[in-house]
């Protein structure tokens, strides 16, 4: 695995989520394969769980860890080539990202979308700037349009969680509900797009429940079945997954804030018995009501903390990879 910005990075999504598992019963079983490594964390907006999971993680692995808000600790940063800079960019994107990469064995990246032109999004510059540039490999925190780490730390969290139990059919194939909900700011839609990529690659019965006009792109949400009517949505799935995203055909915009899209707990009684799981921060009773994020069905701590063993899992690969390579 040469780098990690999405599902399409990685050979065989199963191939991380078990050892993420194994990792999360031993995680300083490997603890000198990072050593006389170093890991920079590379951030262009906000973090909590990334950031700390992933720098446990690398000390987990016995990695060294420089950490780099860009907005505060560099340079502003040129991403358009053959611009002419006598404005208030101060440092290419070229000379930054080949520096960074001298500096450090991986480079860990978050950029987080503009919303306001979509193709520049979804040509994902930034991360496609390091990737071209660093020479080394590439760990998305983050991006414009995917949250790869978070999608694997979801994916282990439900099979933890998922009684392996043959005879009874609801489990065997369990059906997971990715549901829109209600907040007051425009969200990008990389939280959503990434947990389609990786759910549609697992044995589940998969339904996406929003609004109309709050479709996905087809590039990621494949052939997911979508089901408008969220109370039907809801019914006998095994998860709840609830995260807000805006418009991506009418991109970038809030275009309903109905409050009855809620995660209640009266919702939740058309389930079967479903954890309910977010990537976290929530606004409760705006996303989700107290009632069921404070319930014993609540199972967002347990996939945060399961963001350590999937970061870890990544970075054992790609570290295995420069080892392979002779880096």
């Amino acid at each position: 695995m040469k780098h990690f910005t999405s599902i399409q990075d990685v050979a065989n999504p199963n191939d991380l989520i078990a050892p993420a598992l194994e990792i999360k019963k031993t995680p300083y079983s490997t603890s000198q394969l990072g050593m006389h490594k170093t890991l920079g964390l590379i951030f262009f907006n906000s973090s909590l769980r990334t950031r700390l999971s992933t720098q446990k993680a690398a000390q987990n692995l016995g990695m060294d860890v420089i950490v780099m808000n860009v907005s505060s600790d560099g340079w502003a940063l040129e991403m358009e080539d053959g611009t002419v800079m006598n404005g208030n960019t101060a440092e290419h994107i070229k000379e930054a990202a080949a520096v960074m990469g001298q500096y450090c064995d991986i480079l860990g990246v978050r950029t987080f979308a503009g919303l306001k032109d979509r193709k520049y999004d979804y040509e994902e510059v930034i991360l496609n700037k390091f990737k071209q540039y660093a020479n080394c490999p590439i760990l998305s925190l983050e991006s414009a349009t995917l949250h790869p780490l978070q999608s694997l730390a979801d994916m282990v969290t439900i099979q933890e969680l998922k009684p392996n139990n043959k005879s009874v059919k609801s489990w065997t194939r369990p059906k997971v509900v990715l549901t829109w909900a209600p907040h007051p700011k425009a969200l990008p839609q990389a939280v959503a797009n990434s947990f389609c990529e990786w759910i549609t690659k697992q044995d589940v019965e998969f339904v996406l429940t929003h609004p109309e006009n709050y479709e996905l792109a087809e590039s990621f949400s494949g052939n997911a079945k979508i089901e408008y009517n969220q109370n039907k949505a809801f019914e006998n799935a095994d998860f709840i997954y609830a995260k807000n995203w805006s418009s991506y055909h009418n991109y970038g915009q809030v275009l309903s804030n109905d409050e009855s899209w809620m995660i209640t707990k009266e919702k939740m009684s058309f389930t079967n018995n479903a954890k309910f799981m977010h990537c976290l921060p929530v606004r409760r009773n705006v996303v989700v009501s107290d009632d069921v994020i404070d319930s014993n069905n609540s199972i967002v701590i347990q996939q945060a903390g399961n963001r350590v063993f999937a970061a870890q899992a990544v970075l054992k690969e790609l570290l295995k990879s420069i080892e392979k390579n002779g880096q």
